[in-house]
């Protein structure tokens, strides 16, 4: 049994979290920008399928990305290069289209019935994006959305949801853009959620709940990103130091 989070009422202690299924911590109702910014502060995020309540979760260990260790393959590396000055052809955008990138990362994956972004989800995260506090990265070629990714950003923590990707390496270049970006920002973790053979092979992590959580406490304080400057002109311009 997991309690039954009613509206109003706080989340229980993450330490209070099953270990099987690893992190999950309560269920609600609903799913409100509110809820979420209150789950974000404390290390807890919703995942869960159409069918089901809402499921918060806070799992040990927690998967990380440090943006100082991200890792690219020599391939990437050439192609960001190549990318660093923005062109018609191959574009890569701040919050151009959140909403857009939200509905591409909702489309059922290959092998999977369904999605755990929700249209009560798509609402929720649509408004924290109108309050500056959820973001996307698009990466564009020939006009049309190739890949992208979005996450929620609170004072200098930044934690992903999901990606995308229709043209080969398109959500690759699109975290890469975000890690340069939060790299220039002194952003230290992107929260991954849960490990994946991808992610590790990026350069992601697993740490402790306990230090994930010491960390966030510190993260969330600290003053927030000016993400409406950097909308303002092609991310491409950040690989131009990449090496």
């Amino acid at each position: 049994m997991i309690p039954w989070l009613r509206p109003g009422e706080s989340f229980p202690p993450v330490a209070q979290a099953l270990a099987h299924p690893n992190g999950l911590l309560c269920a609600s109702a609903e799913v409100t920008p509110a809820r979420l910014v209150e789950a974000y502060g404390a290390g807890i995020f919703p995942w869960y399928s159409a069918d089901e309540p809402v499921l918060w979760w806070s799992p040990d260990p927690r998967m990380v990305l440090r943006p100082a260790e991200f890792r690219v393959s020599r391939s990437l590396g050439k192609q960001l290069k190549r990318l660093a000055a923005p062109e018609p052809g191959f574009t890569v955008t701040l919050d151009a289209q959140f909403e857009q990138v939200m509905r591409e990362c909702s489309a059922p994956r290959p092998g999977q019935d369904g999605t755990w972004i929700t249209e009560p989800m798509l609402r929720a995260y649509a408004e924290l994006h109108q309050r500056g506090l959820a973001h996307s990265v698009e990466v564009w070629r020939d006009g049309l959305l190739a890949g992208g990714l979005y996450g929620v950003a609170l004072g200098r923590m930044f934690y992903g949801e999901s990606m995308f990707t229709r043209v080969t390496d398109a959500s690759k270049i699109a975290l890469a853009a975000l890690v340069r970006l939060l790299l220039e920002e002194k952003v230290a973790v992107i929260d991954c959620q849960q490990n994946t053979s991808h992610l590790a092979s990026l350069g992601a992590t697993e740490v402790s709940r306990a230090q994930f959580c010491a960390h966030l406490a510190q993260a969330v304080r600290q003053p927030p990103i000016d993400w409406t400057a950097r909308a303002a002109r092609p991310l491409n311009l950040l690989f131009a130091t990449w090496s």
